[in-house]
């Protein structure tokens, strides 16, 4: 990906942790390579067809003024958040906070603390089987398209689905999500959670009715393998429910572990499966709701 980068940006703030440093404040020094496409501003010559590094510059420095840190790896990750949020064009951001000033007491050149964040894209299976399914879905489609960690780029159409284990109970609501998020994977985790928790989510029951159930399945094409996280989701290749959603929306998404695409992987399920989930059968689509 293409690049522009900025160096020694001079800000003076009020970040750290003694008293001393809150008050007096400091220079501080900014580097910042930022990563987009300057392709097509390259043939037109264009600036809106590229990110304007003053106005980036302009971003940080008042960024950096307005808010106040005691650490500068809260003040790093905090600023270039920030600038992905406000610049859309920018993808990823490397931003290092050089701190020459600060209180070691001894000899020293410079601290320096450098973050890189950046859009990643992740799919979301969402499922309810209590209540009104499909208000619940919409709510959770309407909750991650509010938060501005995340764009809701796609929302497959809602399928009704049979229930999976031994627990009786009512036929699902399902689909998929495709987002771009800052989130890290446990960061993404924590939100969905607490919107299944704003749905009155219990998980009392393994397999169980849930008034909203949020999976992360895919995430990039990183492999997580954490207590309370895996992804891709465990369950995905064998769950029609899953696939035939995240099949409409990205029949390429690609499972890193297993190799196969989305569409690969519903074909290779059987038949019976196939039929759990109403291939043929739209129960609703959300597409009104990702596109406010």
């Amino acid at each position: 990906m293409d690049r522009i980068e900025i160096k020694g940006l001079k800000v003076f703030a009020y970040h750290g942790v003694l008293e001393q440093e809150k008050l007096e404040g400091q220079d501080f020094f900014i580097d910042a390579t930022l990563y987009l496409d300057v392709k097509r501003a390259g043939v037109s010559d264009e600036l809106d067809d590229t990110v304007n590094y003053a106005g980036v510059c302009e971003l940080i420095d008042s960024f950096l003024k307005k808010n106040r840190f005691d650490l500068i790896e809260a003040a790093a990750r905090q600023t270039a958040i920030a600038v992905l949020k406000s610049m859309p064009k920018i993808r990823e951001i490397s931003l290092t906070i050089h701190k020459p000033s600060a209180p070691i007491g001894l000899p020293f050149d410079d601290v320096t603390v450098t973050v890189n964040e950046k859009w990643n894209k992740a799919y979301l299976s969402i499922g309810s089987n209590m209540g009104d399914t499909q208000a619940y879905l919409n709510q959770a489609v309407d909750s991650i398209y509010d938060d501005d960690n995340c764009r809701v780029l796609q929302v497959s159409n809602f399928i009704q689905t049979k229930p999976y284990g031994p627990v009786e109970q009512e036929d699902f609501l399902n689909g998929c999500l495709e987002i771009e998020t800052i989130y890290t994977p446990k960061e993404l985790l924590s939100f969905v959670n607490r919107i299944e928790a704003e749905a009155d989510r219990e998980r009392t029951i393994h397999w169980g009715p849930r008034t909203l159930d949020i999976d992360i399945i895919l995430y990039n094409e990183e492999v997580v393998f954490e207590p309370n996280l895996i992804i891709p989701h465990k369950e995905m290749y064998k769950r029609a429910f899953v696939l035939v959603p995240l099949a409409q929306i990205a029949p390429y998404a690609m499972n890193p572990v297993l190799h196969k695409c989305a569409q690969v992987l519903l074909d290779e399920l059987d038949d019976a499966e196939k039929e759990s989930a109403g291939v043929n059968k739209c129960a609703g689509c959300a597409g009104c709701a990702a596109a406010k």
